[in-house]
């Protein structure tokens, strides 16, 4: 390759720059050996400088915010997208403001922006919304965290209002961080649309949302086995759990007859039912609902006999005594058979009166050893393992053991039947009988939603399928309060309990101030759930009756979004239950398409962590090599589905290829000032209509064409590692390579071979050619400023802020970075490549 186009640098200065361009092992000697007939040609300066993407960056995004191009209604109103047109829009999973931004985030991020502006590009009404998400159990925990740690202080010494004033500040400051951060990686999001799940907006949607399902009937209030984190002192979410493994003993304990297994001595105090399954014929001689007594804990009780078929035979000795407070399963089968169920730990991991006076009050990690004891004493300990493995429940957030308790709590109820007055989902009728947990398989077995790669499916479909009513009700204080107020009797119960978009002093009502509101919050997840219609004017544009939206809108102009990119862990935390509330509240799906990326891991494959140190910030990566180079390793590194490895190397390699960019547009701008100095009829400036093109050259522009189509194909099925690896091979290899060189062919010929024999040099072996006829020439160079064009253009979306530049520098001769403020102020936003049509 001709030094002029190099991997580490650009030009040395004009001189050399003309020099190398012309001149390549010989040829061109007439030229070069007479000054006076020669010109030098006029190249841009900018591009007499190596490409620096620390400083040009800055300013393309600053001219891309300034431009409102992100804005649909800006493009419509500058005439380059029709308001007819089709739209495509994507919301930003909203990022937790509870810190900074991770590569993991960078990498959604990126391939959004991808998306978003290849069909801007290409006509669409395109709109990227973005958000934050307020994320209520860890950004209250982490400031918990801290003012314990700085003040020996609880929320409860410093109240709800003081409590709140601090987390929002410091979710505020964590949110401007973030804001900062994605607009570093060249993000063409709507700002002007930008949204919080806790903001007054949010709020009324929200308020909204949890009245229609009250009224409904899908939300209620009931006693049922929720996850309690002794820690965060809250509920959370199944989906909220981390399970980790752990290393305990199991102890075998006699149960009168029986042989009972257990890890948790500590909750069986209150075990009076032993259970077997029907069949099991070690058994038979027991009936359903005998009762026996037992010697125990603290002393005689009397167990009963309950047989059922749910019970595996073949674990243990097939027999198991229940704990329905402080079990899922031991739960359903008391709720099964009418059963008592009794609290043994309290909220605070303490033991309760019913474990007697010896071990009341008792945490219980302190008490375990100590039953064990007693049991032993007793000689009811048959055996202990010592090395017993088994997964432990713990809080995502908090890293809390889960302590599973019969809590009365707010639930959204999945399988309860309900009509669904108004559906464009198909499989489900509207005015028909239908249920939440129908509406979130039919979305997705219909095809209306689709997940990439297909085999989340089953994933998707296996967790539906084994879906329990959701609790929504959280014990903290950041987040959207239920809307809902008590009204107390004289004897202190509820004498009435009010549920409205409206507190009751908002209503006007003249008791107003005898209602108080329900201390809890909402799960975070409740309110994201609505983001896709939440953020496009959902309910105030949404006829919650007819199901008509109002015309004009976002929500008729944009919904349902095209396309949601994100990781697959979060599939039932927010892609379900988003595809929940969409269907419930609007009878149709969020979006068409979800694509899981994989995970961002380290070198040594380990999940990106703070805990592990290697959490990683994009904009630390992007000052280092250029957000450009890291969109690129980001689009070529990752299938759908499949975990990339952050290699910095391959990163650098990327900026190389920003350099390559530069220096290519360099030397085809140098070429063509060339030929329009050695000869004036040449046809060395870009034009648009050429058409006397040479027979090779037809044969180029139909290669190159058909990588066009199918780019557009990889980039419309979301094959972003496809399409950028056809772009880089095409760039690098196929036209820096070898097209460009044999341009120089036709433009200076080639001198004979000099030295033949020379095997350190096989440069020098090669047959001396003619230069290209005048029209040759013409049809070449116009080739290759259309190819520079085309190429600027489908690699804007990988990387728009090297190619944002160079379209500036081949159509002004300037470049964005060396402009002055006042110059920037006056650039067309029409003029900008980001407005410029993808190519057919």
């Amino acid at each position: 390759m001709n030094k002029n186009i190099n991997d580490n640098g650009g030009a040395q200065n004009a001189q050399n720059t003309t020099s190398s361009a012309t001149a390549n092992n010989g040829s061109n000697q007439a030229d070069t050996n007479n000054a006076s007939a020669y010109k030098a040609p006029n190249i841009p300066a900018p591009l007499l400088s190596p490409y620096k993407p620390e400083s040009s960056e800055v300013v393309v995004i600053d001219i891309h915010e300034k431009s409102q191009l992100s804005n649909p209604d800006i493009c419509i109103k500058l005439g380059l997208t029709s308001d007819e047109a089709e739209h495509f829009s994507i919301i930003l999973p909203p990022p937790n403001v509870t810190g900074t931004l991770h590569l993991g985030h960078g990498l959604m991020a990126s391939l959004s922006d991808i998306s978003i502006r290849f069909e801007r590009m290409r006509g669409k009404r395109a709109l990227w919304i973005p958000g934050t998400d307020h994320a209520a159990i860890a950004t209250q925990s982490k400031v918990e965290k801290e003012i314990s740690k700085n003040e020996g202080k609880s929320r409860y010494d410093l109240g709800r209002e003081e409590l709140l004033r601090r987390v929002e500040e410091f979710a505020q400051a964590s949110h401007d961080t973030i804001v900062t951060q994605t607009k570093r990686m060249g993000t063409s999001l709507d700002w002007s649309r930008e949204a919080y799940t806790l903001d007054a907006t949010r709020n009324h949607a929200v308020r909204t949302m949890f009245k229609k399902m009250y009224d409904d009937g899908l939300i209620y209030q009931g006693s049922r086995i929720v996850n309690w984190d002794p820690k965060g002192q809250t509920t959370i979410a199944d989906d909220e759990i981390v399970y980790k493994e752990d290393t305990s003993k199991f102890y075998y304990f006699k149960y009168g007859p029986f042989t009972i297994g257990t890890a948790r001595p500590e909750t069986k105090f209150g075990d009076k039912y032993v259970v077997m399954h029907p069949k099991d014929e070690r058994y038979k001689q027991y009936e359903h609902g005998q009762k026996i007594t037992v010697e125990w804990i603290n002393g005689p009780i009397e167990a009963t006999i309950i047989k059922d078929e749910t019970i595996d035979m073949e674990f243990g000795t097939g027999v198991m005594t229940i704990t329905p407070w402080h079990s899922g399963v031991d739960f359903q089968l008391a709720e099964k058979y009418k059963l008592d169920k009794e609290q043994i730990i309290d909220q605070k991991g303490r033991l309760l009166p019913i474990a007697g006076p010896e071990f009341a009050g008792m945490k219980i990690s302190e008490a375990r050893e100590k039953i064990v004891e007693k049991l032993a004493s007793k000689g009811l300990v048959e055996k202990i393992e010592d090395k017993y493995i088994h997964n432990i429940a713990t809080a995502e957030r908090t890293g809390g053991t889960i302590e599973p308790q019969i809590m009365k709590q707010w639930f959204v109820a999945v399988n309860k039947p309900f009509i669904l007055p108004f559906s464009d989902i198909k499989g489900i009728e509207a005015g028909k009988e239908t249920t939440l947990k129908q509406i979130m398989r039919a979305a997705v077995d219909g095809g209306q939603v689709e997940l990439i790669p297909e085999h989340y499916n089953k994933t998707y479909f296996h967790w539906i399928d084994n879906l329990n009513d959701w609790c929504i009700s959280r014990q903290i204080w950041y987040g959207h309060r239920i809307p809902v107020w008590y009204k107390k009797a004289e004897d202190g119960t509820i004498a009435e309990t009010y549920c409205d978009i409206l507190s009751p002093k908002e209503a006007d009502r003249a008791d107003a101030d005898e209602f108080v509101q329900d201390e809890d919050t909402l799960d975070t997840w409740f309110s994201s759930g609505l983001w896709t219609f939440s953020t496009m004017g959902w309910p105030e544009a949404f006829d919650t009756k007819t199901g008509a939206i109002q015309a004009g809108s976002d929500l008729a102009r944009f919904h349902p979004t095209s396309i949601l990119i994100t990781g697959p862990d979060i599939i039932f935390f927010w892609v379900a239950r988003m595809i929940l509330m969409t269907g419930y509240a609007m009878g149709t799906v969020p979006y068409e398409r979800v694509y899981f990326n994989g995970l961002v891991r380290d070198m040594q494959g380990r999940k990106m962590s703070k805990s592990f140190g290697n959490g990683g910030d994009p904009v630390e990566i992007s000052e280092k090599y250029g957000a450009d180079a890291l969109r690129m390793f980001y689009a070529m590194a990752t299938a759908p589905g499949t975990d990339t490895k952050l290699d910095e190397n391959k990163i650098k390699g990327f900026k190389h290829f920003a350099n390559k960019l530069w220096n290519i547009t360099r030397f085809i701008l140098t070429m063509a000032e060339e030929q329009k100095n050695k000869d004036v009829s040449s046809t060395a400036t870009y034009d648009a209509n050429f058409s006397a093109w040479s027979a090779k050259d037809i044969e180029l522009i139909a290669e190159r064409d058909e990588l066009i189509k199918t780019i557009t194909k990889e980039l419309e099925e979301l094959r972003y590692h496809l399409a950028s690896d056809k772009i880089y091979q095409y760039t690098w290899s196929r036209f820096a390579d070898i097209i460009l060189e044999e341009s120089k062919i036709i433009f200076n010929g080639r001198a004979e071979k000099v030295d033949a024999t020379d095997p350190e040099n096989p440069a020098k072996n090669h047959t001396a050619l003619p230069a290209g006829t005048q029209e040759e020439k013409n049809s070449r160079i116009q080739f290759l400023l259309h190819t520079l064009r085309t190429l600027l253009v489908v690699v804007h979306p990988f990387m728009p802020h090297v190619t944002e530049e160079l379209w500036s520098i081949i159509n002004t001769g300037k470049s964005l970075n060396d402009m002055s403020s006042e110059e920037r102020a006056k650039i067309n936003a029409a003029d900008l490549l980001m407005a410029h049509k993808w190519p057919n």
